[in-house]
C-alpha cells in the first residue's frame, strides 16, 4: 500500500533547513539517515577506531534506502556526516496483518503499513496500543524508534517461588510478542513487566 501524506508547510521548511546539517562521529545515533556519495543510507551500527600512529577511522554498518541492502563503509574518523532530511512522527501500534505492521498517526489518525524489513527486531517489543516513533524520509517510512522501556506481558514461564524477591535468581520467560528474556523467580504468566528496549532486559514489574 502506498503512503500519501500532506506535510504542513512549516514541516517542509524545517526539513529543507535540515539538509545542510552535519554531525561528527560522537553525535551518531542509531537509525539516523545520512547522505554519502549522493546516496541515502540509514545507520545501523558504527564503531570509531584509533590505531597507534594512524589516523582515526569510522566504520559504519549502513542500510541503503533505495535497495534495502546492507553495507559496511569506512570513512575518516574526523569526517563530518551530512544528515538526510527526515521527519519523526508519533504513532500507536494497532495490529499485525500477515507480514505488515499497522500503525496509526497520533496527530492525524492516518494509518501506515510497515513491512518486517522496516520494523526489524523492534517487532518483539510491539504490543497492541504501544506508542512508538516512525522515522520518515519525505513520505517514506524508514524505521521505527522505541521508547527506552516498554511494558509487555509474560506468556510463558515456569512456576517459580512467589515469595523469592531477594535471591537474585532468574528463569527464562517469553512475552506475548515473542521476546525471550530472564526474569526473577516470582514472575508469573500473565504479569506485565517493564523491559529495556536497548538490550531486552527485565527492569521491574509494572
Amino acid at each position: 500500500m502506498s503512503i500519501q501524506m500532506l506535510i504542513p508547510k512549516h514541516k517542509i521548511i524545517y526539513i529543507l533547513e535540515e539538509k545542510s546539517m552535519t554531525i561528527s562521529s560522537g553525535e551518531i545515533k542509531r537509525n539516523m539517515t545520512i547522505l554519502l556519495q549522493d546516496e541515502i543510507y540509514q545507520i545501523l551500527e558504527w564503531q570509531h577506531r584509533q590505531a597507534p600512529k594512524a589516523p582515526p577511522t569510522l566504520t559504519l554498518k549502513l542500510r541503503h534506502i533505495e535497495s534495502g541492502n546492507v553495507y559496511e563503509k569506512k570513512v575518516p574518523g574526523n569526517q563530518k556526516l551530512e544528515l538526510a532530511p527526515t521527519d519523526i512522527r508519533e504513532a500507536q501500534f494497532l495490529y499485525k496483518d500477515k507480514d505488515l505492521f499497522v500503525f496509526m498517526d497520533n496527530s492525524n489518525f492516518e494509518q501506515y503499513e510497515l513491512d518486517e524489513k522496516i520494523v526489524g527486531d523492534a517487532s518483539k517489543y510491539l504490543s497492541e496500543g504501544n506508542s512508538i516513533s516512525i522515522i520518515f524520509l519525505e513520505v517514506r517510512p524508514l524505521a521505527i524508534e522505541l521508547p527506552s522501556s516498554m511494558t509487555l506481558t509474560i506468556e510463558n514461564t515456569e512456576v517459580g517461588l512467589k515469595g523469592d524477591t531477594q535471591s537474585g535468581a532468574t528463569k527464562p520467560a517469553t512475552t506475548t510478542t515473542g521476546l525471550t528474556l530472564q526474569v526473577p523467580l516470582f514472575i508469573e504468566n500473565g504479569q506485565e513487566i517493564n523491559i529495556s528496549t536497548s538490550d531486552g532486559s527485565y527492569l521491574g514489574r509494572n
